[in-house]
């Protein structure tokens, strides 16, 4: 353990706080944006902090910094128990702590290639490749980065806890736009996850440039949506939009604890039909959210929050759990060391079903299929689901048909869950970052398959 570390707990221990944990980050985060094939962004941006929390009387206390001195940080623990004292003093709602068993282990994830040891020559490159591969007519702007994210973190607490452990985190993407007369269509794609450079190496960048800008192209002859209540299935993305903005924000302890969730009071129920199984998994290998331990040294977790229609409970931190008398499921997680810990999802998806996607186009007679999303809307106080798609198709007499520009889906969540009557074998999930509201933004993925269901559509 090093000094920093020890020097925190002891103080914190010294102060008569009843818990108390210091948690070392150490980020690293290279980016290279090119646009029109001239890098417009190129940034390399390191920065090493620390976080001590102290929890006295029912109340927390929070203080941070970024000196190496022991005593700074030993300050700062004097720090964060005076103000949870101060807390406590004035009234705040008190809280409570599930007790974790204390453990000491080092995890390193398993990288093909680490991109510290990938040049920033070879890093432009691969960007590069794909900036260019998007030329073609009617293409009127092409956009292509790469980067990746690399954070070690060291936790130690009073429980006797002591944790090291590193995030590796990788992404490719291209954003192509075309134009024809006044109209302008671009679409997004993109490859991320946790692990090394491998996962831009492994990524035919010519054919993934070529094929984004040929969609962008063809979107500018897409249909007008069609509109009203009807038959839709949804593609991985917005499936994994509706797990994650409205089932997953909505199933985040804090929010059940402060009784402003519609699925409050609703474990043991049915909210979906019995297709339908639903879990937030930070144990998922690969995935753009997955984490050995959560900001808390609680390890991930795959909890089932939906298993065959039937809501089956909560993710919690530690404060949560306590306070609902529940295990800790390993989503106490913040932005970064000089930020609070809030209940946070990690990889969110809906369980894939046994057909083919194929047979789901095949048994719809009429209807439509997404494609891509561009945003949802979070919604865990009325438990409604609003979803923006980048395009989609035509349904007619089970084949697809012709292409559709974006269009907006929405219902209520529970109504949808409860008309899924399809899932497909297929499964993917998208990587990103998820803020709680608009601030405290970690890296997430959400997902699932082809979904079957009745969802109301407009747009175009």
């Amino acid at each position: 353990m090093t000094d920093l570390l020890t020097s925190a707990v002891r103080e914190l221990e010294k102060r008569g706080a009843s818990f108390g944990d210091v948690r070392l980050e150490d980020r690293s985060t290279f980016l290279v944006r090119i646009v029109n094939e001239q890098i417009q962004t190129m940034n390399q941006v390191r920065r090493r902090g620390w976080g001590v929390r102290a929890f006295v009387d029912g109340a927390w206390g929070y203080a941070s910094g970024t000196s190496n001195s022991a005593s700074a940080v030993r300050e700062a623990a004097r720090k964060a128990t005076a103000i949870a004292r101060t807390n406590a003093e004035a009234g705040v709602p008190k809280s409570r702590l599930r007790k974790m068993p204390s453990r000491t282990k080092s995890v390193e994830p398993p990288l093909r290639i680490d991109p510290r040891d990938v040049s920033v020559e070879e890093k432009i490159a691969a960007a590069m490749e794909v900036c260019r591969a998007q030329r073609m007519d009617r293409i009127s702007s092409t956009t292509a980065a790469t980067m990746h994210a690399d954070v070690r973190f060291e936790l130690a607490n009073t429980w006797g806890a002591h944790l090291s452990w590193r995030e590796v985190r990788a992404r490719l993407f291209a954003v192509p736009v075309a134009a024809e007369g006044d109209r302008h269509e671009s679409v997004t794609k993109f490859v991320d996850g946790t692990g090394g450079w491998e996962i831009v190496k492994d990524v035919d960048g010519g054919a993934f440039g070529r094929e984004v800008a040929a969609e962008a192209v063809e979107m500018l002859s897409a249909a007008k949506p069609p509109s009203g209540l009807m038959t839709a299935v949804v593609d991985p993305g917005v499936a994994g939009l509706l797990a994650h903005e409205v089932m997953g924000h909505s199933s985040e302890g804090d929010e059940i604890v402060k009784a402003r969730s519609f699925l409050t009071g609703q474990v043991g129920k049915r909210v979906g039909s019995s297709l339908v199984t639903m879990y937030d998994d930070g144990t998922y290998a690969g995935a753009h959210g997955t984490i050995p331990f959560d900001a808390e040294g609680t390890p991930s977790h795959k909890t089932a929050i939906i298993e065959r229609g039937v809501y089956r409970g909560y993710l919690h931190s530690l404060e949560t759990s306590g306070v609902m008398k529940a295990r800790p499921t390993g989503n106490g997680r913040a932005q970064d060391f000089s930020r609070r810990v809030w209940v946070r999802m990690t990889n969110t998806y809906f369980a894939p079903g046994k057909a083919p996607k194929d047979e789901l186009i095949e048994e719809t007679k009429s209807g439509v299929l997404t494609k891509n999303w561009v945003m949802g809307m979070e919604d865990p106080v009325g438990g409604g689901f609003q979803a923006v798609t980048q395009s989609g198709f035509l349904i007619e007499d089970g084949e697809i048909g012709p292409r559709l520009r974006g269009m907006t889906l929405t219902g209520k969540a529970l109504e949808i869950l409860k008309s899924v009557d399809m899932l497909s074998k297929e499964f993917a999930l998208d990587g990103g970052t998820c803020g709680k509201g608009d601030e405290d933004y970690v890296p997430v993925s959400a997902g699932g398959p082809y979904m079957r269901c009745k969802v109301i559509v407009g747009g175009g």
